[in-house]
């Protein structure tokens, strides 16, 4: 489970980002994070996986207040949530292979153990038949899915997508799409972050939009419009 209570965020040049937000994200959910540029998107994705910190509230992840994780102990938490970003950010001269691979030889996996996750994850993203493959003979498409493979391979219960699709053409993006809804019916908690409202018609979830650093509206799957009550702190249905 996800929980964000009364959560800001400014940065060190004055800049707010967040806004008193408040949401909870039960397990196994799949949630879209939408809103312009400049909505707090990133920023509050950020904090769930410890790249900041909150400036009022707290952030709670699975069994962890991120707030109160040290900076040495944030790979425990980054063991529960994969991560998936625009850029691709692959190695260039390790295989697909070794690229998904990599996550787990810094964990101190063992080499058994290593290739049965690798390959798992492989096959779960359609590419275990590139496996010996460098980057470069990839395509966009394929290298985003060496990221997710790269981000579920430890097996994570939360999997947070920051505009997975934004490097990537209209079909090549919507087959991103179906890989995510694939993966979240494992169980998997997905939290994908995008400015593209197509997404969300052709495959509905809950809708959490942000504009200015506060929540404008939180949809669930049939479209049920929850509202927050700053006031009693509490959602309730329009």
């Amino acid at each position: 489970m996800i929980r964000l209570k009364q959560v800001s965020k400014t940065y060190k040049n004055k800049v707010t980002a967040l806004t008193d937000i408040s949401l909870t994200i039960d397990q196994g959910e799949f949630v879209y994070l939408v809103g312009q540029s400049g909505s707090g998107k990133s920023s509050l994705m950020k904090l769930l996986y410890g790249k900041e910190y909150p400036t009022q509230g707290y952030v709670v992840v699975g069994s962890r207040v991120v707030n109160q994780i040290k900076a040495n102990h944030l790979h425990l938490l980054r063991r529960e949530v994969g991560i998936v970003f625009q850029e691709f950010h692959l190695l260039p001269q390790k295989t697909v292979y070794e690229n998904v691979a990599y996550v787990l030889e810094v964990t101190g996996h063992s080499t058994a153990s290593i290739e049965e996750k690798v390959m798992d994850a492989l096959t779960t993203v359609g590419l275990k038949h590139k496996a010996l493959d460098f980057p470069s003979q990839c395509s966009g498409g394929e290298q985003q899915r060496v990221a997710i493979a790269r981000a579920i391979v430890h097996r994570p219960g939360i999997l947070i997508a920051d505009e997975p699709t934004g490097n990537l053409d209209p079909k090549t993006g919507y087959d991103m799409l179906k890989l995510l809804h694939k993966i979240n019916k494992t169980g998997t908690t997905v939290i994908m972050a995008t400015h593209d409202y197509s997404f969300v018609e052709r495959m509905p979830s809950r809708v959490i939009e942000l504009n200015k650093g506060k929540i404008k509206s939180d949809r669930s799957k049939n479209h049920t419009l929850l509202l927050y009550s700053m006031k009693t702190g509490d959602y309730f249905v329009v």
